[in-house]
């Protein structure tokens, strides 16, 4: 009993396949494997790549802001802190932390005023930073909130402490974070 499809009543549109022909493949899916499937491996590639170098850059940041708040609490202790017999030098080392217009007039005011003054009148500071937190940060930028606790002994009186915020600004230059600005707020 060999009956043919093609003869079959029921089936009276269908064709009769010959097994050693390969079946026909229309232009469309041929066209999709072609086109379509390389379009959206690319694209796929392509999102990839974009959030890789979305989550480079937010690394590049967080290890920025991490080592931005290190130095602008290191460099406010300095900035903030002397004795009368070794200012000249300590002031001295803290410009080493500063860089641009800020190092020159932080400079300025340490010799012309700082420095004499806590010679002649017997004047000491000490800072301390409880707390610091990154404002922004790039790779080479960053903005750091410090708030700082100061106290200063003039003579023989009382210490007077006094606390305060300060934006510190700072730039890396080579592999070093250098304050740039220092502002109180």
């Amino acid at each position: 009993m060999t009956e043919s499809l093609v003869d079959d009543p029921v089936y009276p549109d269908i064709e009769a396949v010959d097994p050693a022909t390969p079946p026909r493949r229309s232009r469309w899916r041929d066209r999709s494997v072609n086109i379509v499937l390389p379009l959206v491996v690319m694209s796929l590639a392509a999102g990839a790549g974009y959030l890789r170098y979305l989550d480079g850059s937010d690394q590049v940041a967080q290890a920025a802001a991490l080592s931005s708040v290190a130095a602008a609490t290191d460099g406010a202790i300095a900035l903030l802190s002397y004795r009368p017999d070794t200012a000249e030098t300590t002031l001295a080392d803290a410009s080493d932390l500063l860089t641009g217009p800020f190092r020159d007039s932080y400079t300025s005011l340490t010799n012309e005023v700082v420095i004499p003054g806590a010679k002649e009148r017997n004047i000491s500071a000490t800072a301390t930073v409880p707390a610091a937190a990154s404002v922004s940060a790039t790779a080479n930028h960053a903005v750091v909130l410090v708030f700082v606790d100061q106290a200063v002994i003039v003579g023989d009186d009382a210490p007077s402490a006094t606390s305060s915020a300060v934006q510190v600004t700072l730039d890396k230059i080579g592999d070093r974070w250098l304050i740039s600005g220092f502002d109180p707020k």
